[in-house]
């Protein structure tokens, strides 16, 4: 018999707009039809460097992922929405916090927290060297 921590705990979306949303389609799972986590990690690093991209105003490497913590599965037709903010600014880097929550089953509306990573930036030039994180503004 199973208990309540068996289930997933049901929430709702954060109150500002996604940074990223996608729909996890066929090809991007397994045979049994869960999202490959390879995938949700391109996704994330894709959403966490949206922000890193403006702050740092250019390019910007990824060059660590801090934690990544898989905490429910993804599954085929789930609608992923992805959640960053910078948390850090360095001199050269930036820190990025990115949770993730699914909508799954039109016919009974579920929404999960399935995901959360750190993800740490640098500034770079066209040399693809580090550069300084311009002030804000």
């Amino acid at each position: 018999m199973g208990t309540d921590m068996d289930q997933p705990m049901a929430t709702t979306l954060p109150h500002r707009e996604p940074t990223l949303r996608v729909a996890a389609m066929p090809s991007d799972a397994n045979y049994t039809g869960d999202i490959f986590g390879g995938w949700l990690m391109g996704q994330v690093d894709v959403a966490g460097s949206i922000h890193a991209v403006h702050r740092a105003k250019g390019r910007v490497a990824t060059v660590a992922v801090n934690s990544f913590v898989f905490q429910q599965p993804i599954f085929v037709g789930d609608v992923v929405s992805f959640y960053a903010q910078i948390i850090k600014v360095g001199r050269t880097s930036i820190t990025v916090d990115v949770e993730v929550y699914v909508q799954r089953d039109p016919e009974n509306p579920t929404c999960l927290k399935v995901t959360e990573a750190t993800l740490t930036y640098v500034a770079v030039g066209e040399d693809r060297r580090p550069r300084v994180v311009p002030p804000e503004g």
